[in-house]
């Protein structure tokens, strides 16, 4: 029996490039799922602290007028670049469970080597997105790595794994509806 994600991602494959059509996309967003889970569990509940780095929804609305390429590339970054925030030298503070968050570290990385392994060829490069990453950073440094801070990167990689999930979505459906007009062209 053929699992939905499967279709979907024959779907997503079919209307996009070749190149794309790899078998660990199908993967995606289970894994997804799973490292938001992680995110939200490996802590106590979520602060409600606001961060002192805006959000960049703007940014993920624009990805999706993006080429497929350009979004996995997208991902890819967001994954990376959120996986570096964790490589932070003093995450003593915290009291996250460990198990945990080095297990939500790894699907983390096994996102970004799957993607990886599908874009190849292709380079990152959205400033905006670095900045973001970069004044993220930053607060973290300047507390010295506080748990106060540790909480807000916690809360803005949900944030940003919620907002990757529903570009994800958002490619799905994209690559269905391409797919539909295309049976109903040739037809």
């Amino acid at each position: 029996m053929t699992s939905w994600t499967s279709v979907l991602v024959f779907l997503l494959c079919s209307a996009a490039t070749p190149g794309l059509c790899c078998n660990w996309l199908q993967h995606y967003g289970h894994l997804s799922n799973w490292s938001l889970t992680l995110v939200q569990t490996m802590g106590d509940r979520l602060t409600d602290q606001e961060s002192p780095v805006s959000f960049p929804y703007r940014l993920y609305q624009r990805i999706r007028n993006q080429t497929v390429r350009t979004q996995l590339v997208f991902i890819r970054d967001s994954l990376e670049l959120m996986a570096g925030l964790y490589h932070h030298n003093n995450r003593s503070s915290v009291t996250w469970d460990t198990d945990k968050m080095e297990h939500f570290l790894g699907i983390i990385h096994r996102q970004t080597d799957g993607l990886n392994r599908c874009l190849s060829t292709q380079k990152g490069g959205n400033r905006s997105l670095r900045s973001y990453y970069r004044r993220l950073q930053h607060t973290l440094y300047s507390t010295g790595g506080s748990p106060a801070s540790w909480e807000l990167i916690r809360k803005e990689t949900k944030l940003h794994l919620d907002q990757l999930d529903q570009l994800w979505g958002f490619m799905v459906e994209s690559a269905v509806a391409s797919r539909g007009r295309t049976e109903r062209e040739q037809h």
